[in-house]
C-alpha cells in the first residue's frame, strides 16, 4: 500500500499517548463524586452517563469520555440532574482534568519513539479532546515539551473532534500540506478527523478505547501502539 511522503505526525492523547484507563480511572470516580455531591448512587449514574464502567473501570468505546470534550460531558451531567451552573461545572472540570495530566500513566516507549520521530526530521503535533492546558501540562509531565510543535485541545478555537479543524490547524502553522500528515489516534473521532481534513495516513492505535475490528476498517494502518509507528512509516515512505 502506497501513501504520499508524510513530514509530519498528529497524535491523540488519550489512549494514544497515555495509557487510557490507567490514567484516568481514579479521576473518572473522583470527579464524578464531588459532581454528585458525595452521593455515590448518583455518581454512579454520572459515570454511566459518560461511558465509565465502575465495576470494570474500563471507558466504553465511542463514549463521552473516550472521545467528547469537558463542555460535553458538563452537558450531559447537567441533563442527568447535577444542578451546578454549566460554566462552574466546566470550569471545575477542566481544572481536575488537568490536575490529573501530571499523573498519567504515558504508554511504553514514548519518549523513545517520538525522540526518534523527531531526530528523523517529522514535524509533531497533538490534537486532544482534552483542554490545551492539561495536554501541555502532560507532555512537560513526560519531558516532551520541546518535541511537540503544536498542541490542540477543545478549547483552542479550531473546533471539536470529528471535524477537521485541529488538522487543519496543523497544517496551516507547520506549513506541511494535509496530504503528507498522519494522523494516530486510538478511537473513530480521531480517524474520521482525519478522513474530514483530508490527511495522508490514517493510523488506529489500539492502545486506548477503540478495537481493531472497530477501528481497522476506517484506518490506513492499525497499530498495537505508537511504539510500532516509526517502523510502519518508514515502509509507507518507502512505498510513496
Amino acid at each position: 500500500m502506497a501513501f504520499p511522503h508524510i513530514r509530519a505526525v498528529l497524535f491523540d492523547k488519550d489512549g494514544t499517548l497515555l495509557d487510557f484507563d490507567k490514567s484516568w480511572a481514579p479521576v473518572n470516580r473522583s470527579t464524578a463524586s464531588w459532581a454528585a455531591g458525595g452521593d455515590p448512587e448518583f455518581a454512579e449514574r454520572l459515570m454511566t452517563v459518560a461511558g465509565f464502567d465502575p465495576l470494570t473501570e474500563k471507558t466504553r468505546s465511542g463514549s463521552l469520555y473516550a472521545a467528547g470534550n469537558t463542555a460535553e460531558i458538563a452537558e450531559a451531567w447537567r441533563a442527568a440532574g447535577v444542578s451546578l451552573p454549566l460554566g462552574e461545572l466546566i470550569a471545575e472540570l477542566d481544572r481536575r482534568f488537568t490536575e490529573n495530566a501530571a499523573r498519567a500513566v504515558a504508554v511504553p516507549r514514548l519518549a523513545e519513539t517520538v525522540g526518534g520521530l523527531a531526530r528523523r526530521g517529522f514535524l509533531l503535533g497533538i490534537a486532544s479532546s482534552d483542554s490545551k492546558g492539561a495536554i501541555a501540562r502532560f507532555v512537560a509531565t513526560v519531558g516532551l515539551s520541546e518535541r511537540f510543535a503544536f498542541i490542540a485541545g477543545y478549547d483552542s478555537g479550531f473546533g471539536y473532534k470529528p471535524g477537521p479543524g485541529m488538522l487543519t490547524a496543523f497544517s496551516d502553522q507547520t506549513g506541511v500540506p494535509a496530504a503528507q500528515i498522519a494522523m494516530v489516534g486510538d478511537n473513530l473521532h480521531d480517524l474520521e478527523m482525519a478522513r474530514a481534513a483530508r490527511a495522508g495516513l490514517r493510523v488506529a492505535v489500539l492502545t486506548g478505547t477503540g478495537t481493531r475490528e472497530e477501528l481497522a476498517p476506517h484506518a490506513d494502518l492499525c497499530l498495537e501502539s505508537i511504539a510500532d509507528l516509526p517502523e510502519a512509516l518508514a515502509a509507507a515512505t518507502a512505498n510513496s
